[in-house]
């Protein structure tokens, strides 16, 4: 089997909320994209349930995409730390944190019911599971530390 940088992280020594770049791949004509951990809460500490974790997922998907170029995809975690987030190019740690940090900040202060994407049948593959007011406890939580620039040390927060 292939070795997956994710499995060779060590989960106990990292100090979350941080993100941090995983690695860079370029493809065939030069192409780079960026792969980032973006991990919101403490591995084997805590986990956001999953249907503040979806609600989260729908929102950075628009939020994020709104404050910085070249977002590809954010997915989350199975073991809902946090999200893998996949972008164009090699954007530095620090503008993703500050798209990230916002973006928390809109879901907490601003976001109503009505603005979460992709809650009907039509839009959403599991549309019943969400849960606005777990997205916006876990997303203040996450805020109240600071999101790190780096996974080992609180950097930047």
């Amino acid at each position: 089997m292939a070795d997956v940088e994710s499995f060779t992280l060590d989960h106990t020594a990292v100090l979350a909320p941080y993100v941090r770049l995983i690695g860079t791949e370029s493809g065939p004509r030069g192409d780079v994209i960026s792969n980032f951990d973006l991990r919101l809460v403490q591995p084997n500490e805590q986990e956001i349930p999953t249907a503040g974790l979806h609600t989260i997922e729908h929102l950075l998907a628009s939020l994020v995409r709104d404050r910085i170029d070249g977002l590809i995809d954010i997915s989350p975690f199975g073991c809902r730390t946090g999200f893998h987030v996949i972008m164009w190019g090699e954007p530095e740690v620090a503008a993703l944190v500050d798209a990230v940090s916002d973006s928390l900040r809109v879901i907490v202060e601003e976001v109503e019911w009505d603005d979460v994407p992709g809650t009907d049948a039509f839009s959403c593959g599991n549309y019943r599971d969400h849960s606005l007011h777990t997205a916006k406890e876990w997303s203040k939580a996450v805020l109240a530390k600071g999101i790190s620039r780096d996974a080992f040390e609180r950097v930047g927060v």
